[in-house]
């Protein structure tokens, strides 16, 4: 059998497993996600995308593992952004707590497809065009940069967002209760409802999310024959965004300067982008600075907030 498409059917065997798994015997339909299974979920999805790491370092070495694991923790750093849109999203529609799993989940298959779509569509300009890495580079930097000077300025509005306007646009859709339903059928004509609506921003938000990251994962990945390793680590980080929504949905305030430290992220890998013919940044560099500047700009967010509840209290 050949080598690559056994590491392409061991994948898809595994998601499948996994996701029947998931869906079987973590979750319920119908049924709020509570913080202790929330966290289950997380562990189980970050163990087996780590797994999956530990069987590609087995069949290609650890050069091709390292690439997979840093744009993996790249990828599931860069998605805690989308948690924040997503909560206000599923505010604004005001879907009931028992069915954001269901949603989210197809949501999130929505955007893997997108997500699929546009790695083989940059795959594809990465091999005709090389140059093409120095404008992704200056992209990111400059993403970068305005997201670190904007802060919170900027908070998201779901209906002045172009994905609402298009669906309001070309979609036949009602605000009624939809008890669960994502169509609902009333005079002879089919409504979409609520859910549907936020399912497809979902999707269609997350696209605008992988401007930046795949983008991103190309600098830690540039060989566009190696087109599994950026499939996998976006498909295992996309599908830990169910669980890891559910996690940090009630602490997603406390996280007041995650944003810089993504920030600071998408410049390091857009510089990296633009000096890479000229100095060498090894892969462990990479996936160290993710890690550092993700990892403390939560602590320093906790820390910030808990420094600032006596001075709550007092007033």
């Amino acid at each position: 059998m050949n080598h690559k498409l056994l590491i392409y059917l061991v994948f898809g065997a595994v998601l499948v497993l996994a996701l029947v798994f998931d869906l079987g015997l973590l979750s319920k339909k119908n049924t709020a996600i509570t913080l202790k299974k929330a966290l289950v979920q997380t562990i189980f999805w970050v163990v087996l995308a780590l797994g999956f790491g530990g069987f590609i370092w087995w069949q290609n070495g650890p050069q091709d593992a390292l690439q997979y694991v840093s744009a993996y923790l790249l990828e599931w750093s860069l998605s805690i952004d989308n948690i924040f849109v997503f909560i206000i999203i599923f505010s604004f529609f005001k879907v009931k707590e028992n069915n954001y799993s269901r949603v989210l989940l197809l949501g999130i298959l929505m955007a893997i497809i997108f997500r699929i779509l546009f790695i083989a569509l940059g795959s594809e300009l990465v091999a005709r065009f090389e140059w093409i890495m120095y404008i992704f580079g200056i992209f990111l930097v400059f993403t970068g940069v305005k997201m670190f000077a904007s802060g919170d300025e900027e908070e998201f509005n779901p209906s002045e967002n172009w994905a609402f306007k298009l669906m309001k646009k070309f979609m036949r859709t009602t605000h009624a209760e939809p008890r669960g339903r994502f169509i609902i059928v009333k005079n002879g004509k089919a409504y979409f409802t609520t859910l549907s609506m936020v399912v497809v921003m979902l999707g269609l938000i997350d696209l605008v999310f992988a401007v930046d990251s795949i983008p991103a994962v190309f600098s830690i990945i540039p060989d566009p024959k190696k087109k599994l390793l950026i499939y996998s680590s976006n498909i295992f980080a996309v599908l830990g965004l169910r669980s890891l929504f559910f996690l940090l949905h009630g602490a997603a305030s406390r996280f007041d300067f995650l944003q810089q430290g993504i920030a600071i992220v998408l410049v390091f890998i857009g510089v990296k982008m633009l000096v890479t013919e000229w100095v060498h940044i090894p892969i462990w560099v990479s996936l160290l600075m993710i890690v550092v500047c993700i990892t403390g700009s939560i602590i320093f967010s906790i820390y910030h907030k808990r420094k600032g509840i006596p001075q709550d209290d007092d007033k």
